[in-house]
């Protein structure tokens, strides 16, 4: 029995042995790795050569010229131009407020004239209730008037009948 585990332990390792070379191989990319970036490196430095160095310096000198040179031209186009818009910028502002004005004056003054129909309206049917009103009162009058003189003339003629006695 103890040969037979002896032979169980050694299979046994012998499997752990090959499973570990298996992992290895598959999980550990190291190696390929490190062979990429050789090649990388190798590829970048021999064809291409400094290339790129001379670009980037070319860069680095159109950066600077644009610096000295076109950025104080602009900034000097943009100071002088920047003054005239601005000064067309609050002219326009200031004719936008008179035509507001004018819009807000015209707009009361046609809320006036409708206020002004509304008034006349109103007074003209005031003048209306007015003169009925007038009317009977004058009606009014005109009956106690007439009642007042029959009475007189019933008080006269009694005074008359009165004063033949």
């Amino acid at each position: 029995m103890q040969a037979s585990n002896q032979n169980f332990f050694m299979t046994m390792e012998k499997i752990v042995k090959d499973v570990g070379d298996i992992q290895s191989r598959l999980i550990d990319h190291r190696p390929i790795i490190q062979g990429e970036i050789r090649y990388f490196v190798r590829e970048f430095e021999e064809k291409r050569g400094f290339r790129e160095c001379r670009l980037l310096e070319n860069l680095s000198k159109m950066v600077v010229e644009t610096n000295e040179q076109a950025l104080p031209n602009c900034s000097e186009t943009m100071d002088q131009n920047l003054l005239q818009v601005l000064t067309r910028l609050e002219a326009s502002n200031h004719m936008a407020q008179r035509i507001q004005q004018r819009e807000l004056e015209a707009q009361q003054s046609t809320q006036m004239q409708v206020c002004l129909e509304r008034r006349k309206a109103d007074w003209e049917e005031f003048l209306k209730q007015q003169a009925a009103m007038k009317e009977e009162v004058d009606e009014e009058h005109a009956k106690a008037v007439g009642r007042l003189s029959a009475q007189y003339s019933e008080m006269k003629k009694d005074l008359a009948k009165s004063a033949h006695f």
